[in-house]
């Protein structure tokens, strides 16, 4: 694909697309725009109002049909995930584990924290569960959530797990925030939830309790503030 032209356009993508393809769409687009304005000698304030460049069907048929030329087959989505947060990915096994995890008032493992979705009637025990393939979700979805499951997922699991969320005991996700959607169905269905959890030490199988109880995490507080709000997953066995 061509070069965008240079002409007086601003930077409105601060960092690298998340995948080949997106960034592809995005340099022939800009060319496109770029090229049209400087043909017709337009600044970007004048361009943008100006309909006669607009994009077309046409051209972006061409971007796709010069995009699949080159041999790119189009990714999911979800790729995306995957390459700006890594460390989510990775087996459980193979999870970060410091092994210098403080402890909680009775000297309990505190093996993760997160941000409160809502405040539970009571704190919530159970046992940790990754549920972060398709495969375990059909699995869980054929032979029924095993009861007291407690959901450890990525910040995808929204849409991976919708089929069988409701029957979650409760919920830790390893991204996102309180106002995201995974938090919002949560809420809608009643499934205790914690957001943008960081754990250490927390394994598949472990029995641990979740400060559910705790007030729901204010999204507008300041660095401290929201630190110490933060609810804490303790490791029972």
């Amino acid at each position: 694909m061509s070069e965008t032209p240079s002409v007086p356009f601003p930077d409105k993508w601060a960092r690298a697309s998340g995948t080949p393809i997106v960034e592809a769409y995005h340099t022939a687009i800009r060319a496109i725009v770029a090229e049209r304005a400087a043909a017709a000698g337009k600044s970007w304030n004048d361009a943008v109002h100006d309909r006669s460049l607009q994009l077309t069907r046409e051209d972006f048929e061409k971007v796709e049909a010069d995009l699949l030329a080159t041999g790119y087959r189009f990714e999911m989505s979800a790729v995306v995930s995957a390459q700006e947060a890594p460390e989510k990915y990775k087996p459980v096994a193979e999870r970060h584990d410091s092994g210098a995890q403080e402890a909680d008032e009775q000297g309990r493992p505190i093996v993760g924290t997160g941000d409160n979705v809502f405040k539970a009637p009571a704190d919530v025990e159970g046992v940790a569960r990754f549920v972060s393939t398709v495969e375990r979700v059909m699995d869980m979805l054929t032979e029924g959530v095993p009861a007291d499951t407690i959901a450890v997922i990525d910040d995808s699991g929204g849409t991976l797990t919708a089929p069988i969320l409701g029957d979650f005991t409760a919920v830790i996700c390893m991204g996102g925030t309180v106002r995201s959607h995974l938090g919002i169905l949560t809420r809608e269905y009643g499934v205790p939830c914690l957001m943008a959890a960081e754990l250490d030490g927390l394994a598949e199988g472990d029995r641990v309790t979740v400060e559910y109880g705790k007030p729901a995490a204010d999204a507008y507080a300041n660095a401290e503030t929201a630190a110490a709000q933060r609810a804490r997953v303790i490791k029972l066995s």
